[in-house]
């Protein structure tokens, strides 16, 4: 991890030496200017460009759809699996649906 030193007017020492989360855009490293745009995204996250911007989110988003197919998947393995195990007899109906938890 990068170190920088941050030399703000009244904070005296307590912010030397300290990492600044706007030093830098968080994909390409690129320092940020201090006269130019900065494009954050989910908060506090900082880029260079529209460009590196838009890659993170496509990651995030490719991160999340795989995410979310490994969750059906281990759902669906699940409840095949319990209702293999199920030695009654099946006069019970059975709710099928996907689960969402945020």
């Amino acid at each position: 991890m990068r170190s920088a030193v941050l030399s703000y007017a009244g904070c005296g020492e307590y912010n030397q030496n300290q990492y600044h989360f706007l030093e830098a855009c968080f994909l390409c490293q690129k320092p940020l200017g201090h006269n130019s745009d900065i494009f954050m995204y989910r908060g506090n996250t900082p880029f260079c460009s529209q460009e590196c911007r838009q890659e993170q989110i496509e990651i995030d988003e490719a991160k999340e759809r795989s995410w979310k197919i490994s969750s059906k998947k281990a759902l669906r393995q699940a409840t095949e699996s319990t209702q293999k195990t199920s030695s009654s007899p099946s006069n019970k109906a059975v709710r099928t649906g996907t689960v969402v938890v945020a």
